[in-house]
């Protein structure tokens, strides 16, 4: 061998780009990472995440909050600081020449950074799948010429990708992993200092100030109906931000209600593990509802134009996790008009009613063991035999 020629043992540490863009994609990518490093100690990581990204080893380039964005309408807004990142990423990236892309949830966005990268050599993987089991299969065919590997979530996606020619993986869900299949509601109400015999409900209106804006009144008019009804009641908040806190805090002291009502700064899964029920905003957390097997009732809103685009183009009969996973309806959902407080108040306590003891609450069990799959773990292996194809022998 020539002297300088690097021999394996010498071979520089593997390189990964990341970019989560919201909350849940921190949550996934600090996983991965931690995964990743369990096998790789000296691997490099850089990019975009938050603050548990950067705790597992990240170098973030930009604080995660400068992605946000909701809607339809939100992302054009803000069109000039996307692209502005944009063409950062994509410089820095071809930079340093990472051996894996990771795009980590964030699609719209993370996809069109991996079409870049893919086409100029880079190997790519997109860590949660887009929602294209409910809407926009033309996607699959521009996916299939960004991506390299697809990690999905749910057990239904990966023969949609393998019908289109891109490897897909089936690694479960990290909640699944994390959570007790019977979790305790007296150890978490000790979190809160709330008696055993107290009635509890949480109210989880979002995690995007787009999201607060359109909904957390009316989850705090349905909480102040819920209280008429079952008098003494609790309600916790739970918010991903100090901006979300201050707005939800500051419509509570405005509606001026007698609302016992505790605003959390983050603790949504203890929120959700003390509650009897709760109002939970489509997305992960009525995932994380149905693992922690208690009551809910799904509510989302859009903008008008934003609802409108969407209702043209959805294919699938419902929105909330539980219910996809199941392929039925075994949680309510109230979308765009029908979401008033007192449709909330009502479906919540029906559901309340029959507790997690039901055919609902097997139906949450069994769904969880489905996704307990030890997801980072998996989701490693395969990003790590991605990045030796790249490196070749």
């Amino acid at each position: 061998m020539d002297a300088r020629e690097p021999s394996a043992s010498r071979r520089p540490s593997l390189r990964f780009g990341l970019v989560a863009g919201e909350a849940s994609g921190d949550i996934l990518g600090a996983g991965l990472i931690e995964a990743i490093r369990a096998r790789c100690p000296d691997a490099v990581f850089e990019g975009i995440g938050g603050e548990l990204m950067q705790a597992a080893g990240l170098e973030s380039w930009y604080p995660l909050e400068t992605l946000a964005v909701n809607g339809f309408i939100d992302p054009i807004k803000r069109l000039p600081k996307l692209v502005e990142i944009y063409l950062t990423l994509r410089r820095r990236l071809l930079s340093e020449r990472p051996d894996v892309f990771i795009g980590v949830d964030f699609n719209v966005f993370n996809l069109i950074v991996e079409r870049a990268l893919h086409d100029r050599g880079v190997r790519t993987a997109h860590y949660v799948s887009p929602s294209v089991y409910a809407w926009r299969r033309a996607r699959l065919r521009r996916i299939a010429k960004a991506v390299d590997l697809m990690l999905t979530l749910f057990p239904f996606e990966a023969p949609l990708y393998a019908k289109r020619g891109v490897r897909a993986v089936f690694v479960g869900h990290p909640l699944a992993d994390e959570i007790a299949v019977d979790i305790s509601r007296s150890s978490a109400r000790r979190v809160f200092d709330i008696p055993d015999e107290d009635t509890v409900i949480a109210l989880l209106p979002g995690s995007r100030m787009g999201e607060i804006r359109l909904m957390a009144q009316i989850f705090l008019d349905a909480a102040v109906i819920i209280s008429r009804e079952l008098g003494a009641c609790r309600f916790l908040v739970p918010c991903v931000s100090d901006e979300i806190r201050s707005r939800i805090e500051a419509l509570i002291d405005a509606g001026g209600t007698a609302l016992d009502i505790r605003v959390l700064q983050g603790q949504s899964r203890d929120a959700l593990a003390a509650c009897d029920g709760a109002i939970v905003k489509s997305g992960t957390g009525t995932l994380e509802a149905m693992l922690i097997n208690r009551p809910m009732v799904v509510a989302y809103r859009l903008g008008l134009v934003s609802y409108h685009i969407v209702k043209r183009m959805i294919h699938t009969p419902f929105v909330a996790l539980p219910n996809i996973l199941a392929n039925r309806a075994i949680v309510p959902e109230l979308l765009q008009d029908e979401m008033t407080p007192e449709a909330l108040a009502a479906a919540l306590l029906r559901e309340m009613r029959e507790g997690s003891d039901g055919i609902r609450g097997a139906l949450f069990c069994g769904l969880h063991e489905e996704l307990r799959r030890g997801a980072s773990a998996r989701a490693a292996d395969a990003v790590l035999e991605l990045a030796g194809a790249a490196r070749g022998p």
